[in-house]
């Protein structure tokens, strides 16, 4: 299944945000040496509890995702 998600960096806590059918992701790390990526894929992989791949926009503030099957 893929998704939008829309990345803020620096924020003070990690969290995802349900915004109608977009996922806005904030992250504590800074968009530098794919810190943010890492983290926006952990965050989410703890969110879904299944595996996360960035599909599109990795340089960018809006990526689309994709989940795939529960990690068990």
């Amino acid at each position: 299944m893929k998704f939008r998600v829309s990345v803020r960096v620096n924020e003070k806590q990690d969290k995802v945000i349900v915004d109608g059918d977009r996922l806005v992701v904030c992250v504590k790390a800074p968009a530098e040496r794919n810190l943010a990526n890492r983290a926006v894929i952990a965050l989410l992989e703890q969110h879904f509890n299944a595996r996360v791949r960035i599909v599109s926009g990795f340089k960018k503030r809006n990526k689309v995702v994709e989940v795939y099957e529960s990690a068990q």
